[in-house]
């Protein structure tokens, strides 16, 4: 089988795992969508892997999609859950049990409003890497973060009292793994993720994590949630994440490779979107 990885860090230890896995029978090719001209129809690889969430990447994703290439995840899906704002609204129509989430135009203006009820967190509506993501308890916090962040578009979310553990749950295909983190919400910051047995999550939690790639059309994921008294959370969903240090991880992710190369495996397809405020 022919495999391309579309991201400019062939060697993130995932996907590196993954390639170690795949070489010693078939071909796998990294190309850097920011670089990287078309291949020429009659030269796809059999999958692609999408791990690069750059407007240009995305683009170069689709086209390879509409020539007919099977992408993981697909350049739609990928898009959808880096607007936080339509993320946010397709979980709560499809029931998933999503954090109420507001959208506002810029900080700025947010904090000249001058009517919120604190304490909220504020994340850039757009995600990437280095974005906003911070708890404000106060005006003053707020002042800061609007000197800093100015026009940046926003999303508010009401803080949910929670045990300051954020629940990390990730989806290769048909595999899931799970970890605690200290979030980063909640001093004293941690360092790194603890893996969770998923036999000591609490009853009902896979279904919801299985239930959000249903409703965004991913095959690989991450899913970020809160125990609130026991009852799940959802604060974030995530793309092709890293999967760091899950032991397993890079077998799953070879295994869904290949089946999709094969066509045994169709990447999900996305639902005709729905409009956004």
């Amino acid at each position: 089988m022919r495999i391309g990885l579309l991201t400019p860090s062939p060697d993130h230890p995932l996907l590196a795992a993954a390639t170690a896995l795949l070489t010693p029978r078939h071909h796998v090719a990294a190309l850097d969508p920011a670089t990287a001209a078309d291949p020429p129809v009659g030269d796809l690889a059999d999958v692609y892997l999408l791990k690069t969430r750059t407007p240009r990447a995305l683009a170069f994703a689709r086209r390879l999609e509409e020539r007919g290439a099977p992408v993981l995840n697909s350049a739609g899906s990928t898009a959808q859950v880096q607007d936080r704002t339509a993320m946010a609204g397709i979980a709560l129509r499809a029931g998933l049990p999503f954090v109420a989430t507001a959208t506002e135009p810029s900080l700025v203006g947010l904090a000249a409003r001058g009517d919120l009820s604190y304490p909220v967190v504020i994340k850039s509506r757009h995600s990437r890497r280095h974005d906003l993501v911070a708890r404000v308890d106060d005006p003053v916090r707020l002042a800061v973060l609007a000197a800093e962040w100015g026009d940046e578009p926003v999303v508010v979310q009401r803080f949910t009292p929670n045990d300051g553990w954020d629940h990390k749950l990730w989806v290769v295909g048909d595999h899931v793994f799970a970890g605690l983190r200290r979030s980063e919400l909640a001093p004293p910051a941690g360092t790194g993720t603890e893996s969770l047995p998923t036999d000591r999550l609490p009853a009902g939690w896979l279904d919801v994590v299985r239930r959000v790639g249903e409703v965004f059309a991913l095959d690989v994921y991450g899913v970020d949630l809160l125990d609130v008294a026991g009852t799940p959370l959802i604060v974030d969903v995530n793309a092709f994440p890293g999967i760091r240090g899950q032991s397993g991880a890079p077998e799953a992710l070879a295994s869904l490779t290949l089946s999709t190369a094969a066509g045994a495996h169709r990447p999900r397809a996305l639902a005709p979107a729905q409009p956004v405020s």
